[in-house]
């Protein structure tokens, strides 16, 4: 018997009794994961943690205590207080005195800084937007994606998604680090994009 043969014979085997015991059991199931809504930051972090997403984590209590906790992360990983800054007004008034700042990101940048707009607590994903003052390009080329995250933009599932106010040209989501098993079936951290993301909340 070849393949195709093999793959009908059995499709034909299947009761139509079986078939409607796997619909109901997916009927069955919650079509989206619980989130607690009173406790947002918790989920969020919570999805942080898996090894699907493999993302650290700071927090914050003003946006002044910004450069204190990326100089913290950086001397932990090894680094040298280096980052690539994007051109946000909110982030000017923060002291980055002991930093090598960049405005653009070279390939072999160490670390770029970005905003997300908004997170998702269901599955940890981070919202960006594209603009004069958030360029997407750094936050693809650098060894560590450090991103700043008020607690207040976190969202509960992804329906809430649609971002509020002016929509920037594009907006684009990161969940977790990049990775693929494209090479011989082996898992390649960091292969078409940052190996480490941190996260840092603002809960001001």
């Amino acid at each position: 018997m070849n393949a195709r043969a093999a793959i009908l014979s059995r499709l034909q085997s299947t009761a139509p009794g079986d078939r409607e015991a796997e619909a109901a059991a997916l009927l069955i199931a919650p079509e989206r994961p619980a989130v607690d809504r009173d406790a947002l930051e918790a989920e969020f972090l919570a999805r942080l943690a898996l090894p699907s997403v493999n993302a650290s984590h700071d927090a914050i209590d003003a946006i002044a205590d910004l450069p204190g906790a990326i100089a913290r992360y950086l001397a932990a990983q090894g680094e040298a207080p280096a980052l690539c800054l994007p051109p946000d007004p909110r982030l000017m008034a923060c002291d980055w005195s002991g930093f090598a700042l960049h405005d653009s990101a070279a390939p072999d940048e160490a670390a770029t800084l970005a905003i997300a707009r908004k997170a998702i607590a269901e599955t940890g994903s981070l919202i960006f937007e594209t603009g004069p003052f958030a360029p997407m390009l750094p936050n693809f080329l650098a060894l560590h994606h450090i991103v700043l995250l008020a607690v207040r933009d976190i969202a509960a599932h992804l329906e809430d998604a649609p971002l509020p106010g002016a929509q920037p040209r594009a907006h684009y989501w990161i969940t977790g680090v990049s990775g693929t098993t494209d090479i011989e079936g082996t898992y390649v951290r960091g292969a078409h994009g940052p190996r480490f993301l941190h996260v840092v909340l603002l809960r001001q």
